[in-house]
């Protein structure tokens, strides 16, 4: 059974930075895909960015932003978020996805004024 446990939300001011990090336990492989998801009171669930063996991908609304990273050997994610902005206020959610989808239970990021 996998499990992910994320760590790092919290508030900040408008052009601040945070980090977030996820660990994931049982069976991970690195040909599947980790990655941040966030969903904001109302709005459905996106996603932020992915990473597979190399590979990433973005969400538009925070490319040149936010940075994913992937330790391998630690089964370890994490998330880099500057310039961050009041729309990027949500609960953010750690995923893993191989035959089945598996979550995180989600940390809050609050960007304020």
């Amino acid at each position: 059974q996998v499990q992910l446990v994320e760590s790092g939300g919290g508030s900040v001011q408008p052009g601040g930075s945070l980090r977030l990090s996820c660990s994931a336990s049982g069976q991970i492989f690195s040909f599947y895909w980790m990655g941040w998801y966030r969903q904001a009171p109302g709005k459905q669930r996106e996603m932020v960015a992915r990473i597979g063996e190399g590979n990433t991908i973005y969400g538009d609304s925070v490319k040149g932003r936010f940075t994913i990273s992937r330790d391998y050997a630690k089964n370890t994610v994490s998330l880099q978020m500057n310039s961050l902005k009041p729309e990027d206020t949500a609960v953010y959610f750690c995923h893993y996805r191989a035959v089945a989808d598996f979550w995180g239970q989600g940390t809050q990021v609050t960007v304020f004024a």
